[in-house]
């Protein structure tokens, strides 16, 4: 079974609430950890094994496999997850303004609100980045015109089927 596997059965297979809340919890917080130190260090990329890079943020290599699953979306390059195992070379490219504009996405406040973000983007990238994360969460509904043929698959024109007022 490869590590990534073991992560999700991790995730899934917990019975016990508490247990599963401390796993969390517990993750969360190396998790954070990693991120300050890539930022630090302005660390865009990363070279080794699976192993090793776990071991430098103090991770087990299955813990640091929910790291790279989220990480991942932010790489230049993505990782097939699936394949690696502790003895894996592996780079990490990170792109830091797709790795803030994600995990605004996710809203994930613990990591975007780092004081560590001051160094790498500025202000307005950021307030920019912002925007456009508020942009495309935003849900638009496209109006059905009266003309148009009637969603509900009768054939029939909008005005004349589901879109009939009562009164008529």
């Amino acid at each position: 079974m490869g590590l990534y596997q073991e992560w999700r059965e991790k995730l899934e297979n917990s019975q016990n609430t508490a247990t599963y809340r401390q796993f969390i919890e517990s993750y969360l917080d190396l998790e954070k950890k990693a991120y300050e130190e890539i930022l630090e260090k302005r660390q865009n990329t990363l070279k080794g094994t699976v192993k090793e890079l776990a071991g430098g943020f103090s991770m087990e290599p299955v813990v640091f496999m929910g790291f790279l699953d989220g990480i991942n979306t932010s790489l230049t390059e993505k990782l097939n997850l699936e394949d690696l195992n502790e003895d894996s070379e592996i780079t990490l490219n990170i792109d830091f303004e797709k790795l803030y504009y994600n995990m605004l996405k996710v809203k994930a406040e613990w990591l975007y609100t780092l004081p560590q973000w001051n160094d790498i983007l500025a202000e307005e990238k950021r307030r920019q980045i912002r925007m456009q994360v508020h942009q495309d969460s935003r849900v638009t509904v496209q109006k059905i015109g009266r003309n148009d043929p009637c969603p509900c698959g009768s054939g029939k024109k909008y005005k004349k089927c589901c879109g009939k007022t009562k009164s008529e």
